[in-house]
Order: structure tokens, then sequence, then C-alpha cells
């Protein structure tokens, strides 16, 4: 899954950065389970859009993978400016379930 997620976003977003982790062991899933992951992506696509029409891009391009297999997907979206000034992708917390 995680491979699938960084094919379709590396077609659709031609990201200056990319980072795809699978975060499946932090809650209460099978070993090796691919459900539970966070995106980072740096992409000049997002220049001008909020960050709610970032999102609803990304969930787009993952429609399938969300319908099928993909449980929570945690989505921090930058353009290049905005990355260079030193973003900050807040940490996971941890699973209350």
């Amino acid at each position: 899954m995680a491979n699938t997620i960084t094919q379709k976003l590396t077609e659709g977003f031609s990201p200056t950065h990319l980072e795809v982790i699978n975060e499946s062991n932090r809650h209460h899933v099978p070993p090796n389970s691919e459900t539970h992951f966070k995106v980072v992506l740096v992409s000049e696509q997002f220049d001008g859009l909020r960050l709610l029409a970032r999102h609803r891009l990304v969930n787009t391009h993952l429609a399938h993978e969300l319908a099928n297999g993909v449980h929570a997907l945690s989505i921090h979206t930058f353009t290049q400016s905005e990355w260079d000034a030193n973003a900050q992708v807040p940490n996971t917390p941890n699973c209350r379930g």
C-alpha cells in the first residue's frame, strides 16, 4: 500500500519532497498492516490553494486506497517556499483505542 501511495502521489504532484510513513504499528491492528499513514507532500501545485483544497486533491488521488484498506491518512501539504521556511510536521499522537 505504501508503494502505491508513493507512486500515485509522485505521478499526480511531481513533488520536490515526499514522505509516506506507515504508522499502522502505532494502532491496534495486526502486525505488518498498512492501514494508517502519514503523508508529507511538497509540491508547487499547492501554490495559491488553501489547506482544504490541498487535502481534497490528495484524497482524490488516493480515493481507491481510502476506500480499500487505508483507514487513516494524516496529510501535511506544503509549497516549496513553505517547506523552505522550515515547515513543521507535527508528531502523530499515540492511539487512544
